[in-house]
């Protein structure tokens, strides 16, 4: 099912922003992470870790979903297709894999934040925790900027079944679209991993 042009144009501007917004926050998170891990100051650093905490549940993980979803509707709604060219495929699944991985590491952000409301923030204790959550975004980086990357130059290359797509003229009317089954697997499964993640919602307080 092709998307009007208005309608992609549309959705290709929520992709791009959230993408890109995305991007943005992650390298301001690996800011903080550095300044936790390396300040002298013992404030700067309690309000380093209780940033990260915040910036996290309420943007990084929201701009995660929102690129995640668009970039599958934007896919699915264009002629390129989610599983026609590698490029669309690789940037899919690393955008699966960051949002996973960025969920399962919203627990170590947790335990820093939760020692910077109680205490002073020591190297003695959660040293490795700090340095874990300056490896994470570091890595996170690398990997939407990779994704940025192939958006960029979009390299050539169609999967197996992208050519057999391209020379298959049958159309299946009796049967669900495959991008609609596709779709309802991918929302299914990140709405169980954001429940089994997402942290109680008196986090804040």
């Amino acid at each position: 099912m092709i998307m009007t042009p208005h309608l992609r144009k549309f959705a290709l501007t929520a992709h791009v922003t959230s993408s890109v917004g995305w991007l943005g926050a992650v390298a301001a998170f690996l800011a903080l992470a550095v300044a936790g891990l390396t300040g002298q100051d013992a404030q700067m650093v309690r309000a380093a870790y209780l940033a990260t905490e915040f910036i996290t549940w309420y943007v990084i993980v929201p701009l995660a979903f929102a690129s995640l979803l668009t970039g599958l509707i934007v896919s699915l709604g264009t002629p390129w297709g989610l599983f026609r060219h590698y490029w669309v495929l690789l940037k899919f699944v690393l955008t699966i894999l960051a949002t996973i991985l960025l969920l399962m590491h919203t627990r170590p952000i947790g335990v820093l934040a939760g020692v910077a409301r109680e205490k002073i923030v020591a190297s003695a204790d959660v040293g490795r925790v700090q340095v874990q959550l300056v490896a994470d975004a570091g890595a996170a980086v690398l990997a939407l900027l990779v994704n940025v990357t192939l958006s960029v130059y979009k390299p050539r290359g169609m999967t197996r079944y992208g050519r057999r797509k391209q020379h298959d003229i049958a159309d299946d009317a009796g049967s669900t679209p495959r991008w609609v089954t596709v779709f309802g697997i991918t929302v299914i499964v990140l709405i169980v991993l954001f429940r089994l993640w997402i942290r109680p919602a008196g986090m804040a307080h």
